[in-house]
């Protein structure tokens, strides 16, 4: 990691944007980024060689490091602003910074952040620029998990799902809270919608025998994020040990009950739960356009074949 000054960040400076967007993409408020569709994570063989091209040295940032959609004191007393500051302001900066090096001059450099991190992860034989593009996507998606005055409990739809894939919101916590807790060194346990995809081209499903269409908790080390595996993320707990060492220092269970009860934001969740289904809707349909146009190709170019029975034809020549 590269140490890098921490910045001094005001509450004015980082103020949250009046008009905000859902990272599945769709609106939503109180959320910034956006993440294509999986569908839309289509890389050709050439895109997923790392090859330096021939050109100049300088480095030209591509990605850059967004801020968290609220001031760096609003998450207090529960995430202090020093830990903010640590956690976004030396960390976050260092995996966009040394990105922005790793594929300066690569075909990296044409493809979008959630690209990059499919086409690095390679089937689990990591590429050098991995860990820094997963871990940028991994803390976007994570300060946008939780907001000032969070924590409490869902509703609507969310809340169904949860009842139905879990038997109830309490097991449902008791089931993040244990995956993250049992996260051995540093990685992430994350909520996700598993829709439609058993076969993943790039990883190995580590729930396959799961149904379609429902929501897991699955807890993954280092740098991995569920988007390796064709999963919709609906919310993540950051279990690196930075992320809460200068506030409880090594207790994770106090920095999980607090992120649980007090930090979650089940808004972020709902929007992101609502994305992940149309998206998946989205996909079976692309799908089944996809098969009718290859039945129809198959039967255009099907040729009749006429059988002659020459048994018969010479019984009837005599």
């Amino acid at each position: 990691m590269v140490t890098l000054p921490v910045p001094v960040a005001t509450t004015a400076l980082f103020s949250a944007p009046n008009s905000l967007t859902c990272l599945l993409g769709r609106p939503c408020k109180g959320l910034t980024g956006s993440l294509a569709s999986p569908s839309t994570l289509q890389r050709s063989k050439k895109q997923r060689q790392c090859k330096r091209k021939a050109g100049p040295s300088s480095i030209c940032a591509k990605f850059e490091l967004k801020p968290p959609p609220y001031p760096l004191d609003a998450l207090e007393p529960y995430m202090s602003k020093e830990t903010l500051e640590y956690h976004w302001g030396k960390h976050h900066r260092g995996y966009v910074d040394n990105l922005n090096k790793q594929i300066e001059g690569t075909e990296l450099y044409e493809l979008s952040l959630e690209d990059v991190i499919l086409a690095t992860h390679n089937k689990g034989d990591l590429l050098p620029p991995f860990n820094n593009a997963a871990q940028i996507w991994n803390h976007d998606f994570f300060w946008e998990s939780m907001k000032p005055g969070g924590g409490g409990r869902p509703s609507g739809e969310l809340l169904e799902l949860i009842n139905r894939d879990f038997g109830s919101f309490e097991k449902f916590i008791d089931d993040i809270r244990l995956a993250a807790a049992t996260q051995f060194g540093s990685g992430w346990a994350w909520l996700a919608y598993k829709a439609n995809r058993l076969d993943v081209e790039n990883a190995v499903n580590p729930n396959p025998l799961d149904e379609d269409k429902r929501l897991v908790v699955v807890k993954s080390p280092n740098a991995v994020n569920p988007l390796i595996w064709d999963y919709s993320p609906l919310l993540t707990i950051d279990v690196w040990e930075h992320a809460y060492y200068l506030d409880v220092q090594n207790k994770r269970a106090d920095y999980i009950t607090t992120f649980l009860e007090k930090l979650v934001s089940w808004e972020a969740v709902s929007c992101r739960l609502e994305s992940a289904k149309a998206q998946a809707v989205e996909r079976e349909e692309e799908e089944e356009r996809r098969k009718r146009e290859e039945e129809e190709k198959s039967s255009d170019g099907e040729v009749e074949e006429i059988y002659v029975d020459n048994k018969s034809d010479d019984s009837e020549a005599e």
